[in-house]
């Protein structure tokens, strides 16, 4: 999954070059900037958009960079952008909800800072098994939970990620206090390999991350991070822990403008980006291969989103940190 991703971006960035080549000057050029993996969902969502923003705007251009630093490339984003500068940027509850909570020195920013413009995907993440343990469904889980004594170690993307609040707010709240064990991995995809590889009972990962042990046989992917049953992809009716009153939160790809830009303007890229989103070849793209959710939300959704990711950091930050 991981050089198809390479290949993804290699060729949507040339067509995106061709494209932009070919539209007349009087269009605004806004360059889009990733500060995640350069090879990561978001980086090739993103040169998606912009491939087809010449396509759906007479307007605007769309232009992406993937900078890899998380908040070290927003701060420096937010310092170096002023209201109206042609620039937008991602931005996560890794962020917003994590990060201004567990380390807010780190952050040069606040969400004060930005002016929402859409969300370009949300993902489910989902809970994966070592296949040998027999667990297909949360009531297994919570089965083998409740009576196991051996060490349930999961495996997720860094000590203090997302991935890592999710499985501590999920194991804790089944009971596993003094036997749970989050081990840490450098990407959410090598977390992902080391379930498969039988160095972890457990891994919290995106779909596309777990796909091929899954269809290997090596692990069963037996929850899905949301209130209702997966709906697309091959993980389609993986339930909800949700539905069982367990915490959640999907992970949201939201793009930002610097605080100030114009409202109209601002307006406009949204419009744009639904024009995208809502284009029937780039859903189904988004769900059946990149494994994610179209999810367009509101500013009031975004709020509530952070929010809720906050409550859930401030309940089971003891757990992990």
């Amino acid at each position: 999954m991981k050089n198809s991703f390479k290949t993804l971006v290699t060729a949507l960035c040339a067509s995106a070059a061709i494209f932009a080549s070919g539209c007349s000057n009087d269009k605004e050029t806004w360059t889009v900037t990733c500060p995640w993996a350069p090879s990561g969902v978001a980086a090739v969502v993103s040169q998606k958009a912009s491939t087809l923003s010449t396509k759906f705007s007479d307007k605007y251009i769309l232009v992406s960079e993937a900078i890899k630093g998380d908040a070290a490339t927003v701060n420096t984003w937010v310092l170096d952008k002023k209201a109206g500068d042609p620039n937008l940027v991602f931005v996560g509850e890794g962020l917003l909800s994590i990060t201004s909570i567990i380390d807010p020195n780190k952050l040069k920013f606040s969400e004060k800072d930005f002016a929402y413009v859409e969300n370009l995907y949300s993902s489910i993440f989902v809970l994966s098994a070592q296949s040998k343990l027999g667990i297909k469904t949360i009531k297994d889980l919570q089965n083998y939970v409740k009576t196991t004594s051996d060490t349930i170690n999961v495996a997720v993307n860094g000590a203090t990620s997302s991935e890592a609040f999710l499985a501590g707010a999920l194991f804790t709240a089944m009971g596993a206090q003094g036997k749970l064990k989050l081990t840490p991995y450098t990407s959410a995809a090598e977390a992902a390999q080391a379930v498969a590889r039988g160095e972890t009972t457990f891994a919290v990962s995106h779909q596309s991350q777990i796909l091929e042990a899954s269809e290997q046989g090596t692990v069963d992917v037996i929850a899905a991070f949301d209130e209702k049953p997966i709906e697309h992809g091959p993980f389609a009716g993986v339930e909800g822990v949700g539905a069982y009153d367990y915490p959640y939160f999907r992970n949201r790809c939201l793009v930002m403008a610097r605080a100030g830009t114009d409202g109209k303007t601002v307006e406009e890229l949204k419009a744009l980006y639904n024009k995208v989103l809502s284009d029937p070849e780039v859903s189904k793209w988004m769900q059946e291969t990149m494994l994610i959710e179209v999810d367009p939300l509101t500013q009031q959704q975004v709020d509530e989103h952070v929010q809720n990711v906050k409550d859930i950091i401030n309940k089971y930050k003891d757990v992990i940190l």
